[in-house]
């Protein structure tokens, strides 16, 4: 376990954009955490650190936005499962998006499928301590 503490968005923009750095080629990043904690401005950075040039905002309503990684052929998948209860992977399309390793898929709230997640994801929580103060907790 590794633990990161960020003092504003921009200490955590910066923290996730260097984490992307060993996903370009696939991966999965499962995000924990409370509303506030910080895990859209963690996926910004991060999309940022794929290169990705769209503007990244959650897709609560959306569920799943697929953005191209410049220079790639592989995608980023931008999940948000909030308003999610019951999640059946085959019939939300999730099970094919996760099982595909070429993929780099970032999930919030992944709290709601942690049980069908593949070992291989990496597991980041992050917790809000003061206004702009996180703790970002790497797991495996």
């Amino acid at each position: 376990m590794q633990k990161f503490i960020t003092r504003n968005a921009g200490q955590t923009k910066s923290f996730a954009k260097k984490l992307a750095k060993d996903f370009k080629n696939g991966g999965i990043i499962a995000l924990y955490g409370q509303l506030g904690a910080g895990k859209t401005t963690f996926t910004q950075g991060f999309a940022q650190g794929l290169g990705v040039l769209n503007k990244i905002t959650s897709p609560t309503f959306l569920i799943i936005r697929q953005y191209s990684i410049p220079g790639q052929v592989n995608f980023f998948y931008h999940i948000d499962l909030y308003r999610l209860n019951n999640i059946d992977l085959k019939t939300s399309g999730l099970e094919e998006i996760l099982n595909d390793l070429s993929n780099v898929v970032l999930i919030e709230w992944a709290d709601k499928i942690n049980e069908s997640l593949p070992s291989q994801a990496k597991k980041i929580s992050l917790k809000r301590v003061k206004e702009d103060i996180h703790e970002i907790v790497l797991t495996s």
